[in-house]
C-alpha cells in the first residue's frame, strides 16, 4: 500500500507567531503516525511560485494523511498558518 503525505510550501509573515503553529501542529500531525520528512531547509525553486519553507510529513497510507489534514484538532491549529502565513497545502498519495 502507498504511503500518504503531506506537502505544504510556506513563506511565514510573522515567525514569532507562527512559531506556535509549529509547536502545536507537531504533536497533532504525529498522532496520525506522521514523520516529518522535509522541514524548513535550502532549497531552490526553478519553476512555479517561490516559497520560503517547505515542509513533508510521511504517513502510513493515503487515507491516514488525509484523516490528519482533516481532523478537528488540526484544522482548529491551521488558522495560526492561516494568519500568518501564505501556503499552499497538498495531500498526496506515494508511488507504489
Amino acid at each position: 500500500m502507498p504511503k500518504g503525505y503531506i506537502i505544504g510550501h510556506v513563506t511565514v509573515h510573522d515567525p514569532e507567531a507562527y512559531k506556535e503553529y509549529v509547536a502545536r501542529n507537531t504533536p497533532v500531525l504525529a498522532s496520525f503516525g506522521g514523520k516529518p520528512l522535509i522541514r524548513g531547509g535550502e532549497a531552490v525553486t526553478p519553476e512555479g511560485p517561490q516559497f520560503t519553507r517547505h515542509v513533508c510529513f510521511e504517513y502510513p497510507d493515503f487515507e491516514t494523511a488525509k484523516a490528519a489534514y482533516y481532523s478537528e484538532e488540526y484544522q482548529e491549529i491551521m488558522k495560526i498558518r492561516v494568519a500568518n502565513a501564505d501556503s499552499m497545502i497538498v495531500v498526496v498519495e506515494g508511488a507504489a
